[in-house]
């Protein structure tokens, strides 16, 4: 379907493939030179033999194919220099074409994540997350609540029975006799004698009731 609307993509250069191709090109390239260079140091050997015989014509034609020879040097070694910036600028659009490639597929890698998880899986993964904590909530709430004869029992009357018994304890303990701490001894500093009180005078009851207890004992 989409083929029919956008068309078939274009078939991809593999640029691994063009990169051998212009290595063997320029390898060949080298070779030429190499063969052409060793025919200019040919040529002027010749001239100068020729120079040695006294043959100026035949020096002047190997001086002649020498700049031939030299003229295809150089325009080789253009040819070198144009494969050269060509394979730089195709190894240039490589890197740039991985690096896009590789952007896409993080692209839709990310697109995909987002895909599989949007909002709406994530609201309802969080409803169902809360209704089962509501659940469990209910369930530990029935277990804890009393059942039997301790069901029957009123929270109202037993809170009222405990502040009855917190009154009466209070009241009890109002009710007892203060005790009183004993008294703290007296210091006395050495060489002081300590004064003793004065015996205190019976009373006239107690007197009485001494005379009653000597008669009886007669």
């Amino acid at each position: 379907m989409f083929g029919r609307i956008f068309g078939k993509p274009k078939e991809q250069t593999n640029a691994l493939a063009t990169l051998d191709k212009l290595n063997e090109t320029l390898e060949m390239l080298e070779k030429k030179e190499k063969v052409l260079l060793k025919k200019v140091a040919a040529e002027v050997e010749k001239a100068k033999e020729f120079t040695r015989a006294k043959n100026k014509r035949a020096a002047i034609q190997c001086l002649k194919r020498k700049r031939l020879y030299e003229q295809q040097v150089e325009q080789l070694g253009n040819f070198q220099l144009r494969i050269h910036d060509q394979m730089i600028m195709l190894e240039g659009a490589k890197a740039t074409t991985e690096t896009v490639d590789a952007l896409r597929t993080g692209a839709a890698a990310m697109k995909a994540m987002q895909k599989a998880t949007n909002i709406d899986d994530v609201d309802k993964t969080m409803d169902e997350i809360n209704e089962q904590t509501e659940n469990m909530k209910q369930i530990q709430e029935a277990l804890s609540a009393p059942i039997g004869a301790a069901a029957d029992f009123d929270e109202d009357e037993l809170e009222a029975e405990l502040e009855e018994l917190e009154g009466a304890e209070l009241e009890e303990q109002l009710l007892q006799p203060a005790t009183t701490a004993p008294a703290a001894p007296v210091h006395v500093p050495a060489g002081r004698q300590q004064v003793r009180p004065a015996p205190q005078k019976n009373t006239a009851e107690e007197d009485e009731l001494a005379a009653l207890q000597a008669e009886m004992a007669m």
